[in-house]
């Protein structure tokens, strides 16, 4: 399964070829240069030019793009070629390479910019360098050799240009005025111009000297005043330490309060439960005999108590002794007398 993958992607790419090559279009190389586009008088470039896997032999264009003006057979992978100038010039560059079924057509054209033709034009920010970030700038770039246009560059990775004619000023110079903006303070700005003339527009002057913008004021990231309710997000970590501590106490304290009223509860429950109970009508209560016993002698005295005549708001003697007593409820208690 692992040697099949391979496999598979060769016999796609060999298809991929032969229906180019089936449709009468072979695909176009593409060219580039190192270190870059933009190169000083009297230094060297290289030039790449990329086919494909299939390629036989390079071939560079330049001038008229009519002439082949250097051959190269391909370098590995096999897929490119490169092509080393180190004369003076200033042209376009383009390539074609040749395949098993003829020649390809030409790449997209290079263009190569030759610096360090003329004497360099002076670059200042107007009304300052120094701005606000999220503010515009107008950049102006001027010389006195009577150049045509002039060329405003941004340094860094992605290199920008902006191109304008020439305009005379006050003093007597040309220049070109340059709106650049808004720019924040969280990238960095510095600019270079060059100079040209129409007729040779792939022959520049000299670069000015870099000009970078400076910042001043609250940049525009900054955060706002903190409003609403406090968080302990800003607070120290042994401050947010503590908070949680005391948190924790406050609810193992209330939570050991609530058990003891719980039980303090129950105990009075079962002290109630085990209590005597007030005789209802009907049942009978003898209070126990050891309670009253002591060591001492005692006289003991029987009373017949009448619950029902005990119970009521109003009570009499009765009239006679000899009258019979109804027949209700009674209990009786031996009393010990000290």
């Amino acid at each position: 399964m692992t040697s099949l993958l391979p496999a598979l992607l060769c016999l796609g790419l060999s298809l991929d070829q032969r229906i180019h090559t089936q449709a009468g279009t072979i695909p176009k190389p593409s060219i580039w240069a190192e270190p870059g586009s933009v190169i000083p008088h009297g230094s060297s470039v290289t030039l790449w030019c990329r086919g494909t896997m299939e390629a036989k032999e390079y071939c560079l264009y330049a001038y008229d793009m009519r002439t082949c003006s250097n051959r190269q057979k391909p370098l590995e992978p096999g897929d490119r070629a490169k092509f080393f100038i180190n004369e003076s010039f200033s042209e376009k560059y383009s390539c074609m390479y040749l395949s098993p079924t003829g020649w390809s057509e030409l790449s997209d054209p290079l263009e190569l910019v030759l610096t360090g033709m003329y004497s360099k034009p002076s670059l200042s920010a107007l009304p300052s360098p120094v701005v606000t970030s999220g503010g515009n700038v107008t950049l102006q770039c001027s010389s006195g050799e009577g150049l045509d246009g002039f060329i405003l560059t941004k340094e860094g990775e992605h290199r920008l240009s902006w191109t304008l004619d020439s305009q005379p000023n006050p003093n007597g110079q040309l220049q070109a005025l340059f709106p650049v903006g808004p720019v924040t303070s969280s990238h960095r700005w510095t600019f270079r111009c060059y100079g040209y003339f129409k007729n040779t527009p792939q022959e520049w002057s000299d670069p000015s000297d870099p000009l970078d913008l400076q910042f001043s004021g609250p940049s525009v990231s900054s955060s706002p005043p903190l409003t609403g309710p406090i968080s302990t997000a800003g607070l120290p970590s042994y401050l947010r330490v503590l908070i949680g501590v005391f948190v924790a106490l406050v609810l193992v304290l209330s939570l050991l309060l609530f058990l003891f009223l719980r039980h303090r509860y129950q105990s009075k429950d079962r002290m109630a439960d085990a209590a005597l109970k007030d005789p209802q009508p009907g049942e009978s209560m003898e209070l126990d005999p050891q309670a009253a016993a002591s060591d001492a002698p005692q006289d003991v005295t029987y009373a017949h108590l009448n619950l029902l005549a005990l119970g009521q708001e109003t009570s009499a003697f009765p009239s006679c002794p000899s009258e019979k007593p109804p027949h209700e409820p009674s209990v009786y208690a031996a009393l010990a007398i000290h």
